[in-house]
């Protein structure tokens, strides 16, 4: 098997394996709407910091689990030839439906930065 062979094989193999991550999407995109609606209950109920922590280490695991479904999603659409050919990958990217694929993803990635820099209660240190 030639080099171009296994490059085309391989990028056939990352295909599949994007294609499954990306058909979980819209079940993880409701897994972070209900983790967000727990926190949000938690913080309205006046939760300890110990359960706010946990909620948000929750939202975070559901919002970097969706962004990796989304940007999967994105590379599917563009396709096998994207994953060697930077120049197809680019030309792909300016598609209306892969601008909106990526557009999902970058704004799950903005809320889990966002989530993380401010959403994550943080617990107190526990002396002794």
């Amino acid at each position: 098997m030639g080099r171009a062979d296994h490059s085309r094989t391989q990028a056939h193999e990352s295909l599949a394996a994007d294609r499954e991550q990306a058909r979980e999407l819209p079940r993880l995109l409701k897994e972070v709407a209900a983790a967000e609606e727990a926190l949000e209950a938690a913080r309205e109920r006046g939760a300890s910091a110990e359960e706010l922590h946990e909620k948000g280490i929750a939202l975070d695991t559901a919002l970097t689990e969706a962004m990796r479904a989304a940007y999967a999603e994105e590379r599917v659409l563009i396709g096998p030839k994207g994953y060697q050919d930077r120049i197809h990958r680019r030309k792909r990217l300016a598609r209306p439906q892969v601008r909106r694929a990526t557009e999902v993803a970058e704004r799950l990635l903005t809320a889990r930065e966002t989530h993380r820099l401010h959403g994550i209660q943080r617990v107190p240190r526990r002396v002794g």
